[in-house]
């Protein structure tokens, strides 16, 4: 089943805040919950918030009372731009509004054709999102070796996409082909999405899963526990790789370590007319640190930095994993990576 899905004027979605404890299916109509369910969490993972995005304007076409074309193209302008101010930094989300909104202003369609193609592009960013999916896990498949040991980071699962997943794809991709491997899933402070969702995942497939708070990355690498790491991506600029605080540090210990780093991002993550400088990194509520649940786990009003994302140089990636291949840093660098 499909994380995110359109049915009828509705999009329905897991909420994986109640994960892994409860299954609970929201249904959202409006552009303005739709935003509400981004920035609470309930949706989130960097290709998943780009289907999001474009299925918050194919609510817009679905429900909207303007009667003309511009009236429409007005409405669904508005709905961007709450979308475009819910998180700042997975690419994602915004590559997707913009790509529907220029082919919207560019079209000559009627109002009733314009809304029926909004809805149908949205189908179809959804479709290429999981097609993508499928075809990461099929490349980084090969990098994976019978006997391993993987570590991820976060959740780039099927909870992230549409379907399937990037990182937890290539491991799902590894295991449908019989290759017998297990996942070290590192916890994922502070809201544990390695310990919520990719524990939940691996679960439900059957693949065998150790979980790890993340200050024990450095003993399991020591102990040399881990063959291989592959994480996912919420932007990869000409030098780094966005990705989940963390990130970075993992990276820094695979390197010394001599442990292969994948990173596995669909193209739709790739902002190559960019460098990490140019980034926005979301800086999230002070509770998500202070608070574990309801309960506070420290001093009530300490200062608090709560950066969700943080910047891994690309000298510390061994390849990218995409639908279109896999690529080396050097790609990245040149901007040859989006030929």
């Amino acid at each position: 089943m499909r994380t995110i899905e359109w049915r009828d004027g509705t999009v329905v979605t897991i909420d994986q805040t109640k994960l892994p404890s409860k299954e609970v299916f929201i249904n959202i109509k409006s552009p303005e919950e739709m935003a509400e369910a981004i920035k609470t969490m309930k949706i989130r993972g960097a290709p998943l918030l780009g289907a999001a995005a474009a299925y918050a304007l194919a609510l817009t076409a679905s429900h909207s009372k303007a009667t003309s074309k511009e009236g429409l193209l007005r409405d669904l302008e508005r709905s961007a731009e709450i979308i475009r101010r819910t998180r700042p930094t997975a690419v994602n989300l915004f590559w997707a509004l913009d790509r529907v909104m220029s082919k919207a202003r560019c079209l000559a369609l009627s109002r009733e054709e314009l809304a029926t193609f909004i809805v149908e592009e949205a189908s179809r960013i959804a479709d290429e999102d999981a097609a993508a999916n499928r075809a990461i896990g099929k490349c980084g498949a090969k990098l994976i070796d019978d006997g391993d040991v993987v570590l991820t980071h976060c959740n780039a699962g099927a909870l992230a996409t549409v379907e399937y997943g990037t990182a937890l794809g290539v491991v799902r991709a590894a295991w449908e082909r019989g290759k017998h491997i297990e996942v070290i899933a590192a916890e994922t402070r502070p809201l544990l999405q390695g310990a919520r969702l990719s524990v939940y995942e691996m679960k439900k497939e059957g693949i065998p899963v150790t979980l790890i708070t993340d200050n024990m990355v450095g003993y399991a690498m020591y102990k040399k526990m881990i063959n291989k790491v592959v994480v996912g991506a919420d932007r990869i600029v000409r030098d780094a790789v966005i990705n989940k605080i963390g990130t970075y540090g993992v990276a820094v210990l695979a390197k010394v370590h001599k442990v292969p780093f994948y990173v596995a991002a669909p193209t739709s993550t790739f902002d190559l007319t960019r460098t990490s400088k140019e980034v926005v990194i979301e800086e999230r509520k002070r509770e998500e640190v202070t608070h574990v649940g309801s309960k506070c786990i420290t001093v009530e009003d300490v200062d608090v930095l709560n950066p969700a994302f943080d910047i891994t140089p690309l000298k510390y990636v061994t390849a990218v994993i995409s639908e279109k291949g896999i690529f080396k840093p050097g790609f990245f660098r040149k901007g040859e990576a989006n030929r």
